[in-house]
């Protein structure tokens, strides 16, 4: 059987540094490092993905690349007297995850187009690079198309900052259903408050143990 374009692409960029397109690669986060942490793009680098996550070649679509900074949290470490393994200084990690950031800071940049979608392009030592999906509401073309002019909606307004693209409903811990996943709809906040009762006027959050 043969295959497709898409699926040739797709198996490339499973080990890109390993292939007959390493060296592509390697030229690419070498100009990506150059460049602006926020650039636009012609064109999708990956294609296939692009396409799997809502891209069009029409107007109204804009491909953003966005460089953020990869691995755990940067702590201090404390100068007072304390055991290695309470410093708090490795191995911790935000809730948030660095591509839910870079689209984040794409949708920051762009305040009139919306976050569809993102995906992984490539990673070096010290950074990782996204592509960022942005559409244009107020584009005719996007308003008088049936598939995507939903992110016309107000209920769809903000979402990389709302958590509703895919990255953001798998942070959200939405990706999932069945037995484990009862208390993560609508949302962990929102079913905290159900469960205490319809009685919370003024959410304060679960309190701490003293």
């Amino acid at each position: 059987m043969s295959k497709s374009a898409y699926k040739y692409m797709g198996e490339a960029y499973r080990k890109p540094r390993h292939g007959a397109h390493a060296e592509l690669y390697r030229q690419r986060l070498i100009q990506w490092r150059a460049e602006p942490v926020i650039t636009r793009a012609e064109r999708p680098t990956r294609l296939d993905r692009a396409r799997s996550l809502g891209y069009k070649a029409k107007q109204g679509y804009v491909i953003v690349r966005v460089r953020v900074r990869r691995g755990g949290l940067r702590k201090q470490r404390h100068q007072r007297a304390r055991k290695p393994s309470k410093t708090g200084v490795l191995k911790i990690t935000m809730k948030k995850s660095i591509q839910r950031i870079a689209e984040e800071r794409a949708a920051r940049r762009y305040p009139n187009l919306e976050a569809l979608n993102s995906y992984w392009v490539g990673e070096d030592g010290k950074h990782k690079f996204y592509e960022v999906i942005l559409v244009d509401p107020a584009h005719p073309v996007i308003q008088s198309d049936p598939k995507i002019n939903w992110i016309t909606h107000v209920q769809h307004q903000d979402r990389a900052n709302r958590g509703l693209t895919s990255a953001g409903r798998k942070g959200r811990g939405l990706k999932g259903k069945g037995k484990g996943y009862e208390r993560m709809r609508p949302s962990v906040h929102q079913n905290w408050k159900r469960r205490q009762g319809h009685n919370v006027k003024h959410f304060q959050g679960p309190r701490r143990r003293e």
